[in-house]
């Protein structure tokens, strides 16, 4: 599918003298346009442009009953010579065909993603904050669109991608407590693809340490809650013995683009890495003696997100403050460098679109 054969349906009235781009709370202010594409027949049709609203839709459709429902969360940001760079656009691709495939979604090929995205942008490019630190979140979604009351199977879907100013993450550090009643998923289940599910299911635990006083969960593992899987909906990380590791991937915990991207700058920097279990007794350990000097989770949205204490069986654990000398803070601006075009691209991670 190429430029000439997408169709394009312009907006009469752009809402984007309606930005307050100082204050761009996640989310608030969605762009003029967005893709629409559907699965019938046995194959995906032609995806178009249309301005962005409310699609029709059946209270009967299968993905509100039976939760087949896949999305992907990705930025763009505005390059120091104007043009417009999508972040790792082929892995984050690969990671949504991965979850349709768990969800028995139909995959979509890397063509119809990277033109529906790259023609999206473009044309939405003024929507493109140019501060420091701030970006369009890209927000792909497939879900089930066949209306039918019974558990199957959807012989239909629905393919949309939207995008919304997004100013840069700032969030006091988070007060987290080790979770270790409730589950986000196990092994073997879905926690590896981003479902709708996985979200839903995170919420109740989450809200009951809010009310305690806590800004988010540790999750860990579902059989004997001893090792630690991920914080929030975020990778998570430490920096102990001068090492980073983070826990292993398997298929509880997912294959965040921004922990890829993290231990692939870490290595660059000669920056020691480890991907394995790592126990709540280790955890405690390296909190009791010091030798655990930063921690922190990682995700699209956030980029990285300083913890600060953390509440293991009943005990409250304080973890320094990071400076301009902490690898978290170095890595995050060594990234937001790469993205932004001031340092050279070695890893290929940039698509550009030209809109200069």
């Amino acid at each position: 599918m190429s430029q000439s054969t997408m169709r394009i349906n312009k907006t009469s009235q752009s809402q984007l003298a309606k930005v307050d781009f100082e204050h761009l709370d996640f989310g608030k202010y969605v762009s003029d346009h967005m893709v629409v594409a559907n699965y019938t027949n046995g194959k995906w049709q032609d995806a178009e442009i249309i301005p962005y609203g409310d699609l029709p839709m059946s209270p009967a459709m299968l993905s509100l009953h039976y939760g087949q429902s896949v999305f992907e969360g990705m930025k763009a940001f505005k390059m120091m010579d104007g043009n417009i760079n999508i972040f790792r656009l082929k892995k984050h691709h690969a990671r949504l065909n991965k979850s349709l495939a768990r969800m028995c979604m139909p995959e979509i090929s890397e063509a119809m993603f990277t033109n529906a995205l790259s023609e999206l942008v473009k044309l939405d490019h003024l929507w493109v904050p140019g501060t420091d630190g701030a970006s369009l979140y890209i927000r792909p979604v497939v879900f089930a669109s066949e209306a039918r009351l019974g558990v199957k199977i959807s012989d239909t879907y629905k393919f949309v991608i939207m995008t919304t100013p997004v100013g840069p993450y700032f969030s006091k550090p988070y007060k987290l407590k080790v979770e270790d009643h409730y589950v986000r998923t196990a092994e073997g289940g879905t926690g590896f693809a981003k479902c709708a599910g996985n979200y839903g299911g995170a919420f109740y635990p989450t809200l009951v340490a809010k009310d305690e006083g806590f800004d988010q969960v540790l999750w860990t593992d579902h059989k004997d809650h001893q090792y630690i899987d991920e914080v929030g909906m975020m990778n998570v990380m430490f920096v102990m013995n001068e090492k980073l590791i983070t826990p292993a991937l398997n298929t509880a915990i997912l294959d965040g683009v921004t922990r890829d991207s993290i231990l692939s700058l870490a290595r660059q920097m000669n920056f020691p890495t480890e991907e394995r279990k790592i126990s709540l007794t280790e955890l405690e350990e390296g909190l009791q003696n010091g030798s655990l000097t930063e921690a922190f989770g990682v995700g699209t949205a956030a980029v990285v997100a300083p913890i600060q204490s953390i509440r293991i069986h009943g005990n409250d654990y304080t973890i320094p403050l990071p400076d301009d000398n902490s690898f978290q803070v170095r890595v995050k601006n060594h990234l937001l460098d790469i993205r932004t075009g001031e340092v050279e691209d070695r890893n290929d991670w940039n698509y550009i679109i030209k809109v200069k």
